[in-house]
């Protein structure tokens, strides 16, 4: 990893989100280069006494992450109500809500965990941008 780049929150994606959410929970996060046709993905590294192991991590495709993410934070969910709606989730903080919109539950909710902790922009690294 070399660079970073500024993004807005809610114009995180995919591998994008993953790094971000990481960060904002305070994990030792880490990039795995492209290899088999993969490409860029988010790994977290968890040490031990004795051990040390790196773990994919994509809470934001992951409902064992994203549903911990969920209820550690207190989000909310609301379904789409129509063909052209999203996903939001939310989490009112002193009469604030702190929104977001996505394609699935999954993606909103890491979205507000990210605003909740790093705000409206985040650093990501170049190798994750299209």
């Amino acid at each position: 990893m070399t660079d970073l780049i500024e993004v807005k929150t809610a114009d995180l994606v995919g591998e994008q989100l993953a790094w971000a959410v990481g960060k904002a929970e305070g994990l030792d996060v880490l990039l795995a280069p492209p290899i088999y046709g993969n490409p860029w993905r988010v790994f977290v590294r968890y040490t031990g006494e004795v051990t040390i192991r790196d773990v994919r991590f994509d809470p934001h495709e992951n409902w064992s992450l994203a549903g911990a993410l969920i209820r550690k934070h207190n989000i909310s969910l609301h379904a789409p109500q129509h063909g052209s709606d999203c996903w939001a989730a939310w989490k009112t903080i002193d009469d604030n809500d702190v929104l977001m919109g996505g394609a699935t539950e999954t993606i909103a909710a890491c979205g507000v965990v990210v605003a909740l902790k790093l705000g409206d922009t985040v650093q990501v690294p170049k190798e994750l941008m299209p």
